[in-house]
């Protein structure tokens, strides 16, 4: 996988390191090669849903739809993150495949709103379903599913497109296997609602994904630290290692799925080796957190920044009243050595 990686040293106690990874081609491949299966059966399934009067048929179509459209927007997204950062785009489009995720979560939503209004309909009033084509049809849309699901697996799941589609896929799958064994229980026994039923276990499914895809772009456009990653344990885990006195102004959020970032103003022991500091902590970051995208503002205490104030650290809460503030407009906790509050 085409991997480009470098580091930035901007002036001293100051430095800016990252690596960003790029989908191949192949990923690419995997996915059109999904779309193809999903698109064709799709168009199928809605003209035997119609011919049937299967609400169930119809309502896993609708999902497949927005399995289709959770792929090609992947693929646009692919193709827009891959161009280089310029102008005022400093992160270049990586976010595309956030908003498109976020989009497709928004339609799983709206349409299973939809497809349950009219599953509750026909509880109450249950139309004629033809039983067989609705098994046959199911049965074939789980080995599509299947074929899908293979493909996509294949492909690079870090992004969150990508997985999207994945786990789209898997719930189409489930909902064509409650779909089949509704078909069979009409053909059998002749009871209708369980057309109806059915498409309520595949809403059920659309509300779970979509909810899902929602809550984790919806993180990432927040900046929210990415999930799995307590903030303040690292802040303290940081302050653990040797020379450093103070961690402030430490911010934590994700450029794209699967890309945290990172910065922080670091004060280290009057006479400590800052750049070694940086080295260390960048090691940490990346060995530990996975972190390798990561800003670190380095500074002893006790020099001068260009406002003319001290850098200031305080030895316990009666001190820390009294101190003058070693940066203005400081955001989040303040993290030393030993028990603190966050």
């Amino acid at each position: 996988m085409p991997e480009h990686a470098h580091s930035h040293d901007h002036a001293p106690g100051h430095s800016h390191s990252h690596s960003h990874t790029l989908a191949p081609d192949a990923d690419r491949r995997w996915l059109r090669a999904a779309l193809v299966l999903i698109t064709a059966f799709m168009a199928v399934e809605v003209v035997i849903g119609f011919l049937a009067r299967s609400l169930a048929l119809i309502s896993d179509a609708a999902h497949m739809l927005t399995d289709a459209a959770s792929i090609v927007l992947a693929l646009v997204a692919m193709r827009l993150a891959a161009r280089p950062a310029r102008g005022g785009y400093t992160y270049g489009l990586k976010r595309a495949e956030i908003l498109s995720a976020q989009a497709n979560g928004i339609t799983l939503l709206v349409l299973s709103l939809w497809l349950g209004y009219e599953a509750i309909t026909r509880l109450v009033s249950p139309p004629e379903v033809t039983g067989g084509l609705v098994l046959v049809t199911a049965l074939a849309g789980v080995v599509v599913n299947i074929a899908a699901a293979w493909c996509i697996s294949r492909a690079n799941r870090s992004s969150l497109n990508v997985e999207g589609a994945y786990q789209h896929i898997l719930t189409d799958l489930f909902g064509f296997i409650a779909t089949a064994v509704a078909g069979a229980v009409v053909l059998t026994t002749g009871f209708a609602r369980a057309d109806a039923i059915a498409s309520l276990v595949v809403v059920v499914l659309m509300l779970r994904a979509g909810t899902g895809l929602v809550r984790e772009s919806g993180r990432i456009f927040m900046e929210a630290a990415p999930s799995g990653v307590d903030p303040d344990a690292l802040g303290d885990h940081l302050v653990e290692v040797d020379q450093v006195v103070e961690v402030h102004d430490l911010h934590i959020w994700e450029i794209t799925s699967g890309e945290p970032a990172l910065s922080a103003h670091i004060l280290v022991t009057p006479g400590g080796d800052c750049h070694a500091v940086r080295r260390g902590l960048h090691e940490l970051l990346s060995l530990k957190y996975g972190i390798t995208h990561a800003t670190l503002q380095v500074d002893h205490v006790g020099e001068l920044p260009r406002s003319g104030e001290v850098l200031h650290i305080a030895a316990g809460p009666d001190d820390a009243a009294l101190a003058p503030p070693h940066c203005e407009g400081t955001h989040g906790p303040v993290h030393r050595p030993g028990p603190h509050d966050h």
